[in-house]
């Protein structure tokens, strides 16, 4: 078939059709994401301002916080003023765009988590020889190679979706564009697109979860050397980490982890992790830990004098 696209407009038909219940999760989305740019932006200043938050563990959390304003900015505007519109539409080229920045930082943020893991078994396992192993230059390296890894996986994602055609219909069963719904309008069998799109997330995942589990295996079974307070103290610094990673990847496993024959309850949980979980990491990381609290009190102290 030749590769011509008569389609250069798609329609989303939304998360909900009732026009009241779309203004209501308006005034629902609007405050979780100016939360969502706010908490994590206020995570960056006071890491860059403080002058106890020079450890590896605060580079990662504010590199992580950059990671989610991006993330979040690249589905949550569309999808608020989209709410109150009666027709959501964006363009294929907008489509195609949306769908490389989604992929390009969702997978800078998984690899940032497994990068943050490996800093707290280091951190744990191999205490006296943290400040070597985690020098600035290495906290550099990885945070340049996750950016990396997801620029190459999202470079493989946008070529294979570019060549297929779009003849009609122009229809989105979502409120964003993703490959799955947007495979579903090509004009020809995308099924050999499908496997090579989920091979590519999936070998990332997988390799991600697999990294991350071993980690935490290795630190729990070290800890039994450790004082009681001790064991506390690894626990306390490795439980806000483990919280993020069950939000990011819980989700994320629901829609990919299973046959997309339906995409009802894949929105509703898509909306959890492009909007509500961006907005959770900050507060998850600044809640449970005392000196982010105490920098954060400082930043706001030396601000207001």
């Amino acid at each position: 078939m030749a590769n011509e696209n008569n389609v250069t407009e798609l329609i989303f038909t939304g998360l909900f059709q009732d026009p009241e219940v779309q203004k209501v999760c308006f005034g629902l989305f609007l405050p979780v994401y100016v939360a969502t740019l706010l908490g994590n932006s206020l995570i960056i200043v006071a890491v860059s301002a403080s002058k106890t938050l020079h450890s590896p563990m605060y580079f990662f959390l504010s590199s992580l916080s950059l990671v989610e304003i991006f993330y979040s900015s690249t589905i949550a505007p569309k999808f608020i003023t989209d709410l109150l519109a009666k027709i959501k539409t964006i363009s294929l080229k907008g489509c195609l765009t949306q769908i490389f920045f989604f992929h390009f930082f969702g997978v800078v943020e998984v690899i940032l988590l497994v990068v943050m893991a490996y800093d707290r078994y280091v951190a744990i396992c191999k205490p006296l020889h943290y400040m070597y192993i985690m020098s600035r230059l290495v906290c550099q390296r990885l945070v340049a190679g996750s950016w990396l890894g997801g620029l190459i996986h999202s470079i493989i994602q946008i070529l294979i979706t570019i060549p297929l055609p779009f003849c009609g219909p122009n229809v989105i069963d979502h409120y964003f564009c993703d490959l799955q719904p947007l495979f579903k309008l090509a004009c020809t069998d995308t099924f050999l697109e499908g496997v090579i799109v989920m091979a590519n997330s999936g070998l990332i995942s997988i390799i991600s979860l697999f990294i991350l589990v071993s980690s935490y295996a290795i630190i729990l079974v070290s800890l039994r050397n450790h004082s009681a307070e001790g064991r506390r103290k690894a626990l306390a610094t490795c439980a806000s980490h483990i919280t993020v990673v069950f939000l990011y990847f819980g989700p994320g496993a629901f829609i990919y982890m299973r046959p997309s024959s339906t995409f009802t309850e894949d929105k509703l949980v898509s909306v959890f992790y492009t909007v509500i979980t961006p907005m959770l990491n900050p507060i998850v990381y600044t809640l449970r830990n005392t000196e982010m609290k105490n920098a954060i009190r400082m930043f706001w102290n030396q601000k207001e004098n």
